[in-house]
């Protein structure tokens, strides 16, 4: 399924093992990953895309079928599906790309919705149009936007309570990693309740660094953790030391570390210079 023929549409699914992908789609260079939890037999509940929608944009999502509920795969697989096969009818209708999105994320929940078997998936977004970067939120995926020098340009707020807690000041992200709670999604597609945050646009920086993330990498690493690895240096070694790093962790828990086993899937994009769509 390509959108474009000159970009190449990612999507990532393993049920079993894990699967990396690096290409350049949008202007820029990205690396998707996936790989199932190590302590699991059942399959990989994340599904990864990353969606060409012209010479200098992008969409990249990742999903994460919610753990206790029926069918996570399938609903996380059924959403980012809908979203790409409405991206393709946005392109066909010339549609402005937040426009875009914003219908696509519906389809996608009347899709999960219309499966009735109670399943739901959480469904960050990250648009990548030019200079122009904006993050769409469900669930406790997270994205965040850093400089070469480290310095946070976006984080989005996981719908947890913990996330929340975080936001207002409650609660310590570090703390956050270690609370009784921290499972806990309060927002999910694929509920009649399913609400879209919905972040500012902002302008990208050479070299910047996009991440999106499901939370096998967000509960095993801390933040600072994240930026330092990925602010700079070649894409794919940063891609190995979070990965690395998480998967170390889910493996050999220690006091003090953050250590929770779960599916692990993450998008890492940069562009090496700048231009309008």
């Amino acid at each position: 399924m390509v959108l474009d023929p000159h970009h190449e549409l990612v999507l990532l699914d393993a049920a079993d093992g894990s699967d990396r992908k690096r290409a350049f789609v949008g202007g820029g260079e990205m690396i998707a990953y996936t790989r199932r939890s190590p302590d699991k037999q059942t399959e990989n509940e994340d599904t990864v895309a990353v969606i060409p929608f012209g010479p200098e944009a992008a969409i990249l999502a990742v999903a994460d079928g919610a753990g206790g509920l029926p069918a996570g795969k399938r609903a996380s697989r059924t959403a980012v599906l809908s979203l790409i096969a409405s991206m393709q009818l946005a392109l066909e209708n010339t549609m402005r790309l937040r426009n875009a999105i914003l219908n696509g994320i519906e389809a996608a929940n009347d899709a999960v919705l219309a499966l009735a078997n109670g399943s739901a998936t959480t469904l960050t977004v990250v648009t990548v149009e030019g200079r122009s970067v904006r993050a769409y939120q469900i669930g406790d995926s997270e994205a965040m936007i850093v400089g070469q020098r480290g310095r946070i340009k976006l984080q989005t707020t996981p719908h947890s309570p913990t996330g929340l807690a975080v936001e207002a000041g409650f609660l310590d992200e570090r703390e956050a990693l270690h609370h009784e709670e921290r499972h806990l999604v309060s927002n999910l597609l694929g509920t009649s309740d399913m609400r879209i945050d919905i972040g500012a646009s902002l302008d990208l920086e050479p070299r910047d660094t996009i991440i999106l993330a499901s939370d096998g990498l967000t509960d095993n690493l801390h933040v600072d953790e994240i930026v330092e690895r990925i602010r700079k240096g070649p894409l794919d070694e940063a891609a190995d030391e979070v990965i690395g790093l998480a998967v170390e962790r889910m493996a050999n828990p220690a006091d003090g570390v953050p250590h929770k086993p779960d599916d692990l899937s993450l998008i890492l994009y940069r562009k090496p210079s700048l231009k309008n769509p």
